[in-house]
């Protein structure tokens, strides 16, 4: 039997089981934030139990089964074949375990595999590209991974999802991880943007706390205000950006001028041998390891990660633990075509307001390498009516990077 043969096996078992499972359970099929192995509630334990019984591949040697991941991962370097990966990971707890020890982060490989992966930074070398898919009747934005519509068609991955909810002194953008359900009880609820009355200045909520070594560098601070959840999943908003959009009080001509300041991500992210924070893994909403995160079962405070004022840090010597600040790159005015113009490599095709390209803005005291400085973290422009790329790389997230597009989308009179 061949290798491809013994792994479509594989996958054939995990189907079986997994509709035998549900239907013992004769409950609605929820999929949970890491949907690469059976995390269903109650019913995950005797989906396990059964997937161990039936499936000959559970017991498999841990050197023989390290192989044979290795090469499966190695094989397959985009989706759709990267659901194979995906696969082997939904076998059991063993399976599961080792793939998760084989398969490198984005920045390390440059692929997206696991849910996990769209919180963590992108690749140093070359850029993730993606597309954004604006749907104006549902007032819902698809994040694809793939380079347009026309080239990926039905090939392309669903990345994220966000939904546009307008509300009275403010919008919100809900983020999810499946393009169905965007409820912020949902276990498949990533986070949400929310701009202020003018929308000109907007935060950024994730669903994850930033990582364990980021909170000495941030400011906690609890708001009075707070928001009524399910009682079963208690909804989490932890600011880790917000996004500024200058007043164009003279309204001259130009694109938009923008400013984000990304709390969850310190300068020394950027400089010489810097890393950025990389969670591994998505926190259990009910885990006891975070006391400082616990609240009540029925109303949970948003929560803000708020670095140190501008004013005081130019009082003091800079530090490594200063957030990481980004301003748009400043275009140029093509007298032959009488227009601002960037070089997006095209990638970009239509000339719009919305298109910007993201750059770090650093002081002399921050010591980061000029290369780094004149690299393009996040751009974003149109290709087609209601179609947008979206490339992104390190230190920035797929979350983060969506997120920061997406206030793009919002209506700004004042800025324009």
């Amino acid at each position: 039997m061949s290798f491809k043969s013994k792994l479509k096996e594989i996958r054939d078992d995990i189907t079986t089981t997994f509709s035998m499972g549900k239907l013992q359970r004769n409950r609605t099929n929820r999929r949970g934030r890491a949907y690469i192995a059976p995390e269903l509630g109650g019913g995950s334990e005797l989906l396990s139990e059964l997937i161990e019984e039936q499936s000959p591949w559970a017991n498999l040697p841990p050197e023989l089964l390290q192989d044979v991941i290795k090469r499966v991962e190695g094989s397959e370097t985009s989706w759709p074949g990267r659901r194979d990966v995906v696969a082997c990971a939904s076998v059991c707890t063993s399976w599961r375990e080792i793939t998760k020890a084989v398969v490198k982060t984005p920045e390390q490989c440059g692929c997206i595999t696991f849910p996990i992966s769209l919180k963590q930074p992108g690749p140093r070398d070359a850029p993730i590209q993606c597309f954004i898919k604006r749907e104006r009747a549902t007032s819902t934005y698809h994040l694809y991974l793939g380079l347009s519509p026309a080239l990926s068609g039905d090939m392309s991955k669903l990345l994220l999802a966000a939904k546009k909810i307008r509300k009275a002194t403010s919008t919100d953008f809900r983020i999810s991880f499946v393009g169905s359900d965007f409820c912020q009880t949902s276990n498949t609820y990533a986070g949400k943007l929310r701009s202020n009355f003018l929308g000109t200045k907007f935060t950024i909520y994730d669903s994850q706390p930033p990582c364990p070594g980021l909170k000495s560098n941030c400011k906690l601070q609890q708001k009075v205000r707070s928001i009524q959840v399910s009682p079963g999943v208690p909804a989490r908003n932890f600011n880790v950006a917000t996004v500024s959009y200058e007043l164009n009080v003279l309204r001259t001509r130009g694109p938009r001028r923008m400013h984000c300041i990304v709390h969850s991500i310190p300068i020394s992210a950027i400089q010489e041998g810097g890393v950025a924070p990389t969670p591994l893994e998505f926190n259990n909403p009910g885990d006891e390891q975070s006391p400082s995160l616990s609240a009540s079962k029925v109303k949970q405070p948003l929560i803000d990660f708020i670095s140190t004022s501008r004013a005081e840090s130019s009082d003091s010597i800079c530090s490594k633990m200063d957030p990481l600040v980004l301003k748009n790159k400043a275009p140029r005015w093509h007298e032959q075509l009488q227009c601002w113009c960037l070089n997006f490599k095209g990638r970009v095709t239509v000339a719009s307001v919305k298109n910007f390209q993201l750059v770090a803005a650093v002081e002399p005291c921050q010591n980061v390498p000029v290369e780094e400085q004149e690299k393009v973290i996040l751009q974003f422009g149109k290709i087609g009516k209601d179609i947008f790329t979206m490339d992104y790389r390190y230190p920035l997230s797929a979350f983060q990077a969506f997120a920061i597009c997406l206030s793009s989308f919002d209506t700004k009179p004042a800025c324009e």
